[in-house]
């Protein structure tokens, strides 16, 4: 991870390498004030575990000061895009400042990135999500991996790909490409809204396949409702038929701790820009040893058939490296604090916004199930216009929510998201109801 004076080091060189100045940026000010300066005044050190243990409030106060989000706002929207703290960013800054430099020791190294085996930033990913490292792909986005799967796997006309209807547009929309161009069959299973067990969804998928059923592709978390499906179960059904499973995990890295050799799927997807807090335009890419050349690559470049791991999907061309170097310290970071502990937090704030919604008369569109819920708490709030209450949160009181029409709300609680802030979020929802006379 990078230290302050590497870091002060990286902030000078951009400064006196002319970049702050430079009229496409604006004045030095702008650049300095906006970003390197904020990212200088978070705290020096972590704070240390003794004080969770003695005040876990204050513990996680302290945290909240390695985020860039100003104090009077309140993020509750992990589920789209992640918050990376200082320690990252300062990763990235750092990841610039070398390798802008082009002093490799192989001059072959620079500028082909996209040809490397990057194994400084799989061994980490893969001692953290529990595989091998040559079972991983550096991709940029769980998106980018869910097409590499879809577009990569033989199917003939009329085979079918099994999967829910609360996938994300990047999860069916690939499959419903394959389905225009080679008549592929993409049938969805209709998940109950609240699925009240893991025993409701393994019957549905079980019913639903069938003779002509090749893969059975679903979400770990959904994007949607955020419930977690029972993603080792339904591997184990895939299997037991002859059926290739791919689990678009988008949501679940560095929510949860991961285990993926424990899951026991094919391939797994996922974004750790989400909820591992790594740069935006890092993903991953996981296949099982025993499938990766049953999976044609999408993109190629020279010698893409003289390797048979998983790293010939991250062959693509020039990469964006400084973003791994960030991506390696949002491992370490999760590390340092401990996934058990993030893990107790998310579902400790999630319980509770789910909770205090309850009682304000929401419905649950997760999961009344504790253990089929993190960080995620959706709910129905009739008749509530989800947008207009989106906007006047934000445009009002500078709170971020997301959902879906006409009346859900997709409610997500980050580590960093503070008791004080849900509080502020039911005070203005309180509020917002008064103020249109909703009972």
């Amino acid at each position: 991870m990078l230290n302050r004076r590497s870091f002060l080091g990286s902030a000078a060189g951009i400064a006196g390498a002319g970049l702050v100045g430079n009229s496409l940026l604006g004045s030095p000010k702008s650049l300095t004030n906006s970003l390197l300066e904020r990212v200088q005044a978070a705290p020096r050190e972590l704070p240390p575990s003794s004080l969770f243990q003695s005040d876990p409030d204050a513990y996680w106060a302290e945290m909240r000061k390695q985020f860039l989000i100003p104090e009077d706002e309140v993020y509750l929207n992990a589920g789209t895009v992640g918050a990376s703290p200082a320690p990252v960013l300062k990763a990235v800054f750092d990841g610039y400042n070398e390798t802008e430099k082009m002093n490799d020791e192989n001059p072959e190294d620079y500028p082909i990135w996209g040809y490397a085996a990057w194994n400084e930033f799989r061994d980490p990913l893969a001692a953290f999500v529990g595989c091998g490292r040559e079972q991983i792909a550096m991709v940029r986005n769980a998106t980018e991996a869910n097409n590499y799967i879809a577009n990569g796997i033989d199917m003939k006309q009329g085979d079918e790909v099994l999967m829910t209807d609360q996938e994300h547009g990047s999860g069916y929309s690939p499959w419903e490409l394959k389905a225009k161009r080679y008549g592929i069959v993409v049938k969805k299973v209709t998940l109950p809204r609240p699925v009240q067990n893991p025993a409701q969804v393994l019957n549905l998928f079980n019913d639903a396949i069938t003779l002509r059923t090749r893969v059975m592709f679903f979400s770990h978390i959904t994007t949607d409702t955020g419930v977690i499906l029972p993603a080792k179960e339904l591997c184990a059904l895939a299997r037991q038929k002859g059926i290739i499973s791919a689990v678009d995990g988008a949501q679940a890295i560095g929510m949860m701790p991961l285990h993926l050799h424990e899951i026991g799927c094919d391939m797994y997807t996922s974004s750790p820009h989400k909820w591992l807090l790594a740069p935006k335009g890092t993903g991953m890419l996981f296949m099982r040893d025993e499938i990766v050349d049953r999976v044609w690559s999408t993109v190629v470049t020279g010698g893409w058939d003289t390797l048979h791991t998983a790293e010939r999907f991250q062959h693509f061309g020039s990469a964006n490296v400084p973003q791994l170097w960030g991506l390696r310290a949002a491992i370490e970071l999760a590390n340092k604090i401990g996934m058990d502990r993030i893990e107790r937090r998310h579902k400790q704030m999630a319980d509770y916004i789910h909770a205090e919604m309850m009682k304000r008369g929401a419905q649950s569109v997760t999961s009344p199930d504790p253990a089929m819920r993190c960080a995620i708490a959706t709910v129905n709030v009739p008749p509530i216009d989800r947008m207009q209450l989106e906007t006047w949160m934000w445009k009002t009181h500078r709170i971020k929510i997301r959902g879906s029409q006409p009346s859900k709300l997709r409610l997500c609680t980050p580590y960093y998201l503070l008791k004080a802030d849900i509080d502020r979020f039911l005070e203005k929802f309180d509020a917002y109801k008064k103020e249109n006379h909703i009972a």
